[in-house]
Order: structure tokens, then C-alpha cells, then sequence
């Protein structure tokens, strides 16, 4: 299935000369050239979404039965250039209303496409139209944002999402090839499984956690059994084919609903040059990538080690149960390798400067809490004590700076994620860092980061954990603007 093969596409920007896109595996490519022409922005929508039921073919004799956009698994490429007014239609063939999220884009509350915030949802059988500025540029996405409780089979369980890139005219392009590569999960379950404890790290500094430990038995979690990258289990699809010498650049999207990952290419390193699609101040070269449910990765690298190999999850058991790229070299027809990596941590801050930050107007403190095994047997989730919503508690001042500290008093780490804006990675865990902008940052288990942002988007703002089941529970909040 095309990740990036939708009927109206722009091709990227900048690119000079010399470099060629090499052919690929269509399901991860870019297009060079669109398709069909954007329509003028006026009374004809540049692109449509159609809501609907589809059969996703992961792997022969494995079909799942999902609601996608178009029929395919991500949905269409959405490519535009940054400062272009985009119009999109949505058309909701279900029988429940849906809301389109631009995660990462700075929108009006309105058109955000969340409830919260006060944007109608799109009509069960209806449409709705969505129109905005394209900005900031870089890696952008957008998916389901309406709740779903106990309902696995709604919100972001479904096959929901697709990639939206902005390009800016000041990007050099200075690659070969580019892929859109995102990480999934199928047929979710609950489950009394902790999904950290795979990522815990008995060094780990642990600055939140309580002196008298919470011996209440966790509640039911989300689980799945089946993995793709895109729509294709590893081995079911076309490899990606590479040269020798190429410089490959890899969007990669944790489009999870619930799992955090970790992804390597054994015989490569990851160049990464942007984080959630915002160019880091200082690019790293990395054995492995770290990334949570909402967030976006691009990296480099470099094809400069000739063979066949599985670009996949480190987690043995969800390599082999679908997450992972066979990445093939030109004129190489052996068996696809893989080994792990040398063993090293992941580490927002090194992608970051030294540089001192402006004192903030106020700093407003979060803490984060999980109450076990509530009604229904699930987890709940507590803001500064309370489930959402938390009326007028936390108010901006338009172009103020605010520093948010967010305090993780559980042992699950969270992907927090903030609407409409971008903040600045201040500190993680008591490391000092500057320069690093997101829009989704993980806290880890019993850790703390601090963060700034500034007030420059009037209107409602959706905070929230972007796993889907913690937000459901009572992990979100609401800031106003006074």
C-alpha cells in the first residue's frame, strides 16, 4: 500500500542538482513529481480524506479488518509547501463522528480537530472541511483524535494516520533517496503486561519517585500481538533497495497507539537532523533510534556497508512478529542480517546546545500520577491530582513564556504531547539542554523534564499523554488563554 502515492502530491523542495531519487518500494516512497496538480485554494479542496472500513494485507493469509483514510495504510502523503493555504475535505464513511488531528501544525483551535478544544467533529456519513496556513515546515502527521474508552476498535487502535510533510524552499536536500516509514501495531488487547519494563534502565535517574512505593497492583494495559512498518510485516513486502554511497533519508513516525520503540539498521548509524520535524541544533550520528507513540524522527544515513538487512525493532519478539524493513543493497541476494547494537542510551540532549535560556514569565508545575486498577479494572491517571478536565487551572497570558515542569510520579513512561504549539526542551532529568523543539516529549518512568514554551497561539490547547488509553483515562488537561 502507498505511503506516500496519493492523487495530489508536491514534490520536494530544494533539491540541487546532481542528486536523483533511485526507484524504491512504492509503499515508502516520495513521489518525484505529483500525480495531479494541486487545485487553487478556493472553492476546490486540495486534498480529500475518506473515513471508511478497509482490509489492511499485512502479510499473505494475514488481513485485518481496520478504518483507514482511502483505503490505505498510512493514508495518503499530504505535501505542501510551508505558508500555503491548504483546504482538505474530510468524508466520514462511518457510522460514528471522527476528528482529523494535524499533529504538530500550528492551527486554530477550531481546526485542530479536537472535541476539547471546541472543533466540530466530522458527522457520521458526513463531511467536514478543514483549511489552514501549512506551518511550521518539516515532519508532520495527522490522525484520529476521538476517544476510545474500552473500545479498541476506534481512535488510534484504527489504521488512522498518515504522514503530512511541509517543505520549506531553504531545505538543501541534500539526499539520495527519502522514505516515510511508520511503526505499528495490530489487533490490541488488554493486557496485565507493564510496558515499560523493557525500556527500564536500572541507571536510569529516577528524581520522582515516591519514597513509599505504590503496592496496589497495576491495572489492565494495551498490548498487541501483530507489527508492521507501514503496512507490510517484515518479509511480506518489497525490500528497500539501495546503492552503494547512497544517503538515504529515513521520516520515521511512531504512529503506536500504545508502545514506545526502538529501531536500528545493524552495520549503520542514524544521522538524525530533526526531531519531531524540527531541525536539531546538533545533528548525532546514533546506533539506534528511541521513539514514542506521536513522535517523529528524520535521519540520514549513509549506505556505505553493502548487504541485505533488517532495518527493525530491538525488541526480539516484536522484530519477529512483524516490526522491521528488509534494506537491500544493489547486486546482494543473500539471507537479510541482523545483529544488535553496541549497547548505548538514548539521549534527547545531545542533539542540543549549552546555550542559557530566558527566565520564563511563570513556571507552572505538573505532576503525574496513576491511580491502579480502577473501574473496569484500568488505570487512571491524575493531573496535579485530578482527572481531566481542570477547569481555568492552567491560563496563558498571549506572549508569555511559560516553563512547564512535568513531574512523572509513575513507573510508566509518557509521550506528552501539546496542541497547536512547540516547546523547548529545557531539561531532562537534571541534564541541561537548549535548542532541541518539539512537540511530544517522553518523561520517563519516575523522571522529570522541564520545558518551555511560548504563548502564541491564542485559542484552547489540548495537553495531553499520547497514548491513547492514558489520555482516555484522565491523563489530559486543558490550557486557556486569559
Amino acid at each position: 500500500m502507498l505511503a506516500a502515492g496519493a492523487s495530489k502530491l508536491r514534490p520536494a523542495f530544494g533539491r540541487p542538482p546532481g542528486l536523483q531519487q533511485v526507484s524504491g518500494p512504492q509503499h515508502l516512497m516520495a513521489p518525484l513529481e505529483p500525480k495531479v496538480p494541486l487545485e487553487p485554494t478556493g472553492h476546490a479542496a486540495d486534498f480529500t480524506l475518506q473515513i471508511a472500513p478497509m482490509l489492511v494485507e499485512l502479510a499473505p493469509q494475514v488481513a485485518i479488518s481496520t478504518i483507514g483514510y482511502n483505503s490505505r495504510v498510512p493514508g495518503p502523503l499530504l505535501r505542501v509547501r510551508e505558508g500555503q493555504l491548504v483546504t482538505v475535505d474530510v468524508v466520514n464513511d462511518t457510522d460514528v463522528p471522527e476528528y482529523v488531528h494535524w499533529h504538530g501544525l500550528l492551527v486554530p483551535s477550531e481546526m485542530d480537530g479536537a472535541a476539547e478544544e471546541g472543533t466540530p467533529p466530522v458527522p457520521p456519513h458526513g463531511r467536514r472541511r478543514y483549511q489552514f496556513v501549512a506551518m511550521p515546515a518539516g515532519s508532520r502527521w495527522y490522525h484520529s483524535h476521538t476517544a476510545a474508552m474500552m473500545d479498541l476498535h476506534r481512535g488510534s487502535y484504527t489504521g488512522q494516520f498518515g504522514f503530512f510533510m511541509i517543505d520549506s524552499a531553504n531545505d538543501p536536500g541534500l539526499y539520495d533517496q527519502e522514505v516515510f516509514l511508520a511503526l505499528r501495531e495490530w489487533q490490541y488487547f488488554l493486557s496485565t503486561l507493564d510496558q515499560d519494563e523493557r525500556l527500564v534502565d536500572p541507571s536510569d535517574p529516577k528524581p520522582e519517585k515516591p519514597a513509599t512505593p505504590d503496592l496496589r497492583p497495576n491495572g489492565l494495559e494495551v498490548s498487541a500481538p501483530l507489527y508492521s512498518i507501514n503496512d507490510k510485516m517484515l518479509g511480506a513486502g518489497e525490500p528497500l533497495r539501495v546503492q552503494p554511497g547512497q544517503r538515504v533519508l529515513i521520516h520515521l513516525l511512531n504512529a503506536s497507539a500504545a508502545l514506545i520503540h526502538r529501531v536500528a539498521l545493524p552495520g549503520h548509524k542514524f544521522q538524525v537532523i530533526a526531531l519531531d520535524g524540527n531541525p536539531v541544533p546538533a545533528p548525532q550520528a546514533v546506533d539506534f533510534i528511541q521513539i514514542a507513540p506521536g513522535e517523529r524522527v528524520d535521519a540520514i544515513v549513509e549506505m556505505n556497508n553493502p548487504g541485505v538487512w533488517v532495518l527493525g525493532e530491538l525488541r526480539d519478539v516484536a522484530r519477529q512478529s512483524g516490526l522491521g524493513l528488509v534494506v537491500e543493497y544493489a547486486n546482494q541476494q543473500q539471507l537479510a542480517q541482523w545483529t544488535r547494537p553496541p549497547k548505548s542510551r538514548w539521549d534527547y540532549t545531545i542533539f542540543g546546545t549549552a546555550a542559557p535560556h530566558s527566565a520564563p514569565d511563570q513556571t507552572i508545575d505538573m505532576v503525574f500520577e496513576k491511580v491502579p486498577g480502577g473501574p473496569n479494572g484500568i488505570n487512571h491517571w491524575l493531573v496535579n491530582g485530578k482527572e481531566y478536565p481542570h477547569d481555568r487551572e492552567f491560563l496563558l497570558r498571549q506572549g508569555g513564556r511559560y516553563r512547564l515542569v512535568f513531574h512523572n510520579r509513575s513507573d510508566d513512561s509518557h509521550p506528552l504531547h501539546i496542541h497547536r504549539h512547540l516547546f523547548e526542551l529545557v531539561e531532562l532529568n537534571g541534564k541541561p539542554t537548549s535548542g532541541i523543539k518539539k512537540d511530544t516529549v517522553v518523561v520517563p518512568a519516575f523522571g522529570r523534564a522541564t520545558v518551555d514554551l511560548v504563548a502564541d497561539q491564542p485559542g484552547l490547547t489540548l495537553f495531553h499523554c499520547h497514548i491513547q488509553q492514558h489520555m482516555d483515562f484522565g491523563f489530559m488537561a486543558l490550557f486557556r488563554y486569559a
